[in-house]
């Protein structure tokens, strides 16, 4: 452990059996629906689930989906080589929740759509729903790759299992149960495989707190460090984490995704009702926070666990993407079943992404690529469906092969996200909030926040962003006093990915970075989705204006309207409700029931009492007529009979 303590390098029995359960019973749940279903044989039931779902499976699918095994395994590794600063992701999901729940949800849900990009056709115009389409089917496809690949990552470094026979048997397992269940089935799954990411966590933090001697020894080991750098607001855009590029990033970042991403509006519209979609995604907001502080809590149980003895530079792993499996069967190795948990939990991850991703894939195809030139009955539109996620499983296995080269998972994951995510993002956005944009406006945005954020994506994978605005922590060595037996053969050699600020100060001055490297391609990556938003947004809208978007006609139920948002329905209820409980007697009101005359001589009275008049009226056997004669202090109250 701290003192260099060499980890086991394979499964027991009793981890395999808790793997393997794990992926049994995955399966049967795809097994169960289409058995259950067998009778159904609708597209949109595949797809769907027939729009009956309830908020809380839906709420944990939802966090399940992009909580994959790039959380289980990066997000340690980032807070034990940055610091816990991702925790600011929290304000981030927070108002994330909110912009969807509020602004997109409404319109999607009201439409009935199953594809997002249908949206797009009714808004705009075809063209544009089509580029839509193709945008987001190759930002899936190379998302998913690293997230096979993630998984893959960590059994060949904890078992010794083949990479690619990792890589194959966790999309075979995926593909199938999507296959033959449909959306049913991956939201299930989801609520199973979110369970096991959590008892992952907790088996890997609970025995790092039991082995340092309590958790407050983990949070000083972590202050002393410098992992809580959590009051960093150094507003600098080319930094790679602080509080705003995290806060401002990420809140554009994760909006692309629940707002606007199939694999997730897919989920909250197959709710039984626009309540129903609401509390998924606030009750998904609670799962989010708890994988996110567990994430952050078990990086630095990792830092605390080898703080004087970074397996990363002592070449005990490869890349810091294995540190979480390292740390697992160093400290749970002589647990038996443990190890096989955390690596069922790794791999929950990835199931539970790929499994959303497939058969959001497969309902874009159908509905935005094929259903519109074809004309077939439901059985054929669901097998093609099935067919779909058959053919979307292979793909997305041969892509994994690119996460190889992309180096850090985490970083690699949001940009591809962020690149085209922010442009797509601006797109509806504009749709939805602004009547007079127009599908040239559409076009020319998308097209143009595209363009600029690939740009900016590509330079800085040319031109890497330098130390001082990257800032990695510091990782220690000295207390690494390894014994090994012959099973092993590893080396101590400090890993070539770390060099020291000064040795990469003197090669970054060794050639001259013109002024745009040295600026705009070192923009935080978080910033990639927030320039492809604003681009698309602020070309879109200038377009639009210069192209005749005044005079649009629009029908109101493509936009966002006042009665959609929650703040309207809060505001209506609480007037009524002081309405009520302020108001006075209004004698004016049935004035000829209870007068028997409309003259207002008799009846213009106006008397501050609350009671009801009926009540005045039950009250007495007789009425008494009230008249005010228009003369200085003079009253007559003649009783009628």
């Amino acid at each position: 452990m701290s003192g260099g303590s060499q980890a086991s390098g394979s499964f027991m029995v009793a981890d395999y059996v808790v793997f393997a359960f794990m992926l049994v019973v995955s399966a049967a749940v795809g097994v169960f629906y289409a058995w259950a279903d067998r009778g159904q044989g609708s597209s949109r039931d595949f797809l769907t689930g027939g729009r009956r779902l309830t908020a809380l499976p839906v709420s944990l699918s939802l966090t399940a989906s992009f909580m994959s095994a790039i959380t289980v395994l990066s997000n340690p590794a980032e807070v034990y080589r940055y610091g816990a600063n991702i925790g600011f992701y929290s304000l981030s999901y927070v108002i994330m929740v909110m912009v969807t729940s509020e602004v997109f949800l409404p319109v999607f849900y009201r439409l009935g759509i199953t594809s997002t990009y249908e949206y797009l056709e009714l808004r705009f115009n075809k063209a544009t729903r089509l580029l839509g389409t193709v945008l987001f089917i190759v930002q899936t496809i190379l998302y998913t790759g690293i997230v096979i690949y993630a998984p893959a990552l960590a059994l060949n470094h904890v078992t010794g299992v083949d990479l690619w026979g990792a890589v194959i048997s966790t999309g075979v397992v995926c593909t199938f149960y999507c296959t033959v269940g449909g959306l049913k089935a991956v939201v299930w799954t989801d609520v199973i495989q979110l369970g096991v990411m959590l008892a992952g966590f907790m088996s890997v933090i609970i025995k790092s707190v039991i082995i340092q001697g309590g958790l407050l020894v983990i949070i000083s080991d972590s202050q002393q460090g410098g992992r809580l750098n959590f009051w960093d607001f150094d507003p600098n855009p080319l930094r790679r984490h602080t509080f705003w590029t995290i806060t401002v990033g990420g809140t554009f970042v994760w909006v692309s995704i629940y707002g606007i991403n199939q694999a997730q509006v897919q989920r909250y519209i197959s709710c039984k009702s626009v309540t129903h979609a609401r509390l998924a995604l606030y009750i998904n907001l609670l799962g989010l926070l708890s994988i996110l502080f567990c994430s952050v809590l078990a990086g630095m149980c990792l830092f605390s666990v080898y703080k004087n003895c970074d397996p990363w530079t002592a070449g005990l792993v490869a890349a810091p993407d294995q540190l979480m499996p390292y740390l697992v069967m160093d400290t749970l190795g002589d647990n038996p079943g443990l190890p096989g948990l955390f690596v069922a939990a790794v791999y929950s991850g990835s199931l539970s992404t790929v499994s959303s991703s497939i058969n959001a894939l497969a309902a874009v195809t159908v509905e935005d690529l094929i259903k519109p030139y074809t004309n077939m009955s439901e059985k054929h539109w669901f097998w093609i469906s099935k067919g779909l996620s058959l053919i979307y499983g292979v793909i997305c296995i041969g892509m994994a092969g690119l996460a190889s080269l992309m180096g850090g998972i985490l970083q690699a994951a949001v940009s591809i996200l962020g690149v085209i995510g922010g442009p797509l993002l601006g797109l509806f956005s504009m749709g939805i909030l602004c009547p007079f944009a127009n599908s040239k406006g559409a076009l020319s945005g998308l097209m143009s926040g595209l363009v600029l954020s690939l740009w900016v994506c590509i330079g800085a994978l040319m031109y890497p962003p330098s130390p001082e605005m990257r800032r990695p922590l510091s990782l220690a060595t000295e207390g690494c006093n390894f014994t090994t037996d012959n099973n092993f053969n590893w080396t101590f050699t400090a890993a070539p990915t770390l060099p020291s600020s000064n040795t990469t100060a003197s090669i970054q001055s060794s050639y001259s970075k013109s002024l745009l490297a040295d600026n705009w391609y070192s923009l935080s990556y978080l910033y990639f989705s927030p320039i492809g938003t604003i681009t698309a947004i602020s070309v879109g809208l200038l377009v639009s204006l210069l192209t005749g978007g005044w005079n649009l006609k629009l029908e109101s139920r493509l936009t966002l309207m006042k009665d959609d948002t929650t703040l309207c329905h809060l505001v209506t209820f609480f007037k009524d409700k002081v309405t009520r409980r302020t108001g006075r007697l209004d004698l004016t009101r049935n004035r000829e029931k209870l007068c028997g005359n409309t003259n207002p001589t008799f009846c213009d009275v106006e008397l501050d009492i609350t009671k009801s008049s009926s009540h005045m009226k039950s009250s007495s056997s007789f009425r008494l007529f009230c008249v005010q004669i228009h003369l200085p202090s003079v009253w007559s109250f003649f009783p009628v009979s």
